[in-house]
């Protein structure tokens, strides 16, 4: 067996360990608009800070439990969970909301009905552990992540495979083609990491993308980027998860990455 197997095979186990000790349910909360906002919740004991985790895509993994979902268990940030867990961190992993069941686009993503929403959820958050809640968007979870941001409801943002130019089919695509990078992204002032992998080809999210994001967060506490490289072949298309765009693997190294830079940046 090589090393890197070994490694990975032991991250692996050590994040299975960790599910197992932490107590994973299914949340579902009243958001102050009305909405159902239902979430996979993992406690680990003792947690350094919270992550509320946006997949990408439409967003609606139509949670049935805590492990039971009708779309999205491959997305890199919901394959992962355990592994955040595993590193200490309280997490929350979002469903699209009860008037949304058949998925959010970039529209709502940056709506203030959804900012409402994910604030809802980081309340929640601070109530089961008084600790920093920070939001992990990826692909097109990073349009959640800035809009919770930019609302303030962060003490910390991480993008990953972030969206930085709109397909020329979205709705969005006349006003915003640079996607998330078009966000009124001066707004945040909280500590951001910008992941990004090299070998991306996603039209949608170019890793050259990641210098425009750090240069529009002009008032960011801290920016940071780290550029990754490699990963297995791809069984998916560039834009899915199973592929350099979802971090496939090299998920060990995404989540050591973004779980270190929240732990040195929370206060």
């Amino acid at each position: 067996m090589t090393r890197r197997f070994i490694a990975t095979l032991a991250l692996l186990l050590a994040a299975a360990s960790a599910a197992q000790a932490a107590d994973a349910r299914l949340v579902s909360i009243e958001t102050p608009r009305g909405a159902k906002q239902a979430f996979i919740l993992i406690e680990p004991q003792k947690p350094v800070a919270s992550v509320i985790l946006f997949a990408g895509g439409h967003g609606a993994l139509g949670l049935k439990s805590a492990s039971s979902m009708a779309w999205g268990k491959g997305n890199f940030l919901v394959r992962t969970r355990d592994m955040f867990a595993a590193q200490g961190l309280m997490v929350a992993v979002i469903d699209a909301p009860s008037d949304r069941r058949s998925g959010m686009n970039a529209v709502f993503r940056m709506s203030g009905d959804h900012a409402g929403d994910i604030g809802a959820v980081e309340a929640y958050l601070k109530k089961q552990a008084p600790v920093p809640v920070w939001l992990v968007g990826t692909s097109m979870g990073t349009f959640s992540a800035a809009d919770g941001a930019i609302a303030g409801h962060a003490d910390g943002v991480v993008l990953t495979s972030t969206i930085t130019h709109s397909h020329p089919r979205w709705d969005i695509a006349k006003r915003q083609p640079d996607g998330v990078a078009d966000m009124a992204l001066a707004r945040i002032t909280v500590p951001t990491l910008i992941v990004a992998n090299r070998e991306d080809i996603c039209a949608q999210s170019p890793p050259s993308g990641a210098a425009r994001l750090k240069r529009a967060l002009t008032h960011a506490g801290k920016v940071d980027v780290v550029m990754l490289t490699g990963g297995l072949p791809p069984k998916s298309e560039p834009c899915q998860a199973q592929s350099r765009h979802g971090y496939y693997g090299i998920e060990e190294k995404a989540v050591g990455a973004i779980a270190e830079f929240i732990k040195t940046n929370s206060k």
